[in-house]
């Protein structure tokens, strides 16, 4: 990502809270988080974090109201920094397995079912 991309990014949505607020348009079109619904969710947080506050990759959450309970998870990664949620031990040994089988999980929901052949 360029530069330019990720200032406007932090100024939409992190200073003028346009995400959080529903007033980001992106290509003259309405940001609308709510009407997701064909996705599974699934965010992670560090403990230790001194990069996103606590709380600031859960609200996604809330403003995805279109994904059911069920399709959605969170995940607060202890002792665990920002950077240790991307790279590293903790990754590896922590993150990473949250994430693969949170992905497994949510293939086999979305995959349809086979159809019996009978001989």
């Amino acid at each position: 990502m360029d530069a330019a991309y990720y200032l406007d990014t932090i100024r939409v949505v992190f200073q003028e809270f346009r995400l959080a607020e529903g007033t980001w348009d992106v290509d003259g079109e309405r940001v609308r988080p709510q009407d997701i619904t064909k996705t599974a969710l699934f965010t992670i947080e560090g403990e230790l974090d001194d990069i996103s506050g606590d709380g600031q990759t859960y609200a996604a959450h809330e403003l995805c109201t279109g994904i059911p309970e069920q399709n959605k998870r969170h995940f607060t990664a202890e002792k665990c920094g920002h950077y240790g949620i991307f790279s590293g031990r903790r990754w590896r040994t922590i993150i990473y397995p949250q994430l693969r089988d949170f992905i497994l999980e949510h293939n086999k929901a979305t995959k349809p079912a086979k159809e019996k052949v009978e001989a």
